[in-house]
């Protein structure tokens, strides 16, 4: 039986992909890495930092440190958050249904600890969590587990008995890598992409979640 659910947060919580891509893009081309939204869309999930060095290892550049790319594509980000972000169809329902079970809730994103505040803020709900934990505190961000596995013990829960819920496939991948049940909500470009199947259940909002998916998420190994 799942015994707690941890959260991812952007494209999750709050609707950030499309402003973490216009950012990234918008930051890149100034050091002339010139990307497409399909490209931004595969690295959907993965820190900045590790985005940035990956960026730079096949298109090196000279006009900026690594260190200030990654630092523009975040306030970039946080400056359209503050002026559009808004929390996800669905989410309060879906925490609702949790409480009501009783089940500790977590949040695992690859975001740093200062933009998850902003974040929190802006949505309201700094106070749901019981753990909130990011990947700039582990040696490697997703796809590996390990910001799901450390979310897990700050919570107390053996892994196997965790939820997460992502939208991202490194995301999905780095949660079936720490053995949890999965929930994934894909943005909508990738809907129709068939490696989200590999997820216990997939939806197309969280507005679609109900009783019958818990069900389906309490049975099998």
């Amino acid at each position: 039986m799942i015994e707690a659910v941890i959260f991812d947060m952007d494209g999750v919580l709050l609707d950030s992909e499309p402003l973490w891509h216009e950012s990234e893009i918008e930051t890149f081309s100034s050091v002339g890495l010139m990307l497409t939204l399909e490209q931004c869309r595969e690295t959907m999930g993965t820190p900045v930092d590790e985005l940035v060095a990956l960026r730079f290892s096949q298109h090196p550049w000279k006009t900026k440190t690594q260190e200030q790319v990654t630092k523009e594509i975040f306030d970039g980000v946080i400056r359209s958050i503050r002026a559009y972000g808004a929390l996800m169809d669905g989410v309060s329902d879906v925490i609702k249904f949790f409480q009501s079970r009783h089940l500790p809730l977590a949040l695992a994103s690859s975001s740093p600890v200062s933009m998850i505040e902003i974040v929190l803020e802006k949505i309201r709900l700094q106070n749901i969590f019981s753990v909130i934990h990011s990947a700039e505190h582990e040696e490697y961000g997703k796809p590996h587990p390990a910001v799901f596995l450390s979310t897990a013990k700050e919570l107390g829960v053996n892994p196997r008995a965790c939820l997460v819920i992502e939208d991202s496939f490194n995301g999905l991948i780095a949660a079936k890598a720490a053995r949890m049940k999965t929930l994934v909500v894909p943005m909508a470009a990738q809907q129709h992409e068939s490696r989200f199947e590999i997820a216990d259940v997939k939806l197309r909002s969280l507005t679609e979640f109900s009783e019958q998916h818990w069900q389906l998420l309490n049975t099998g190994d």
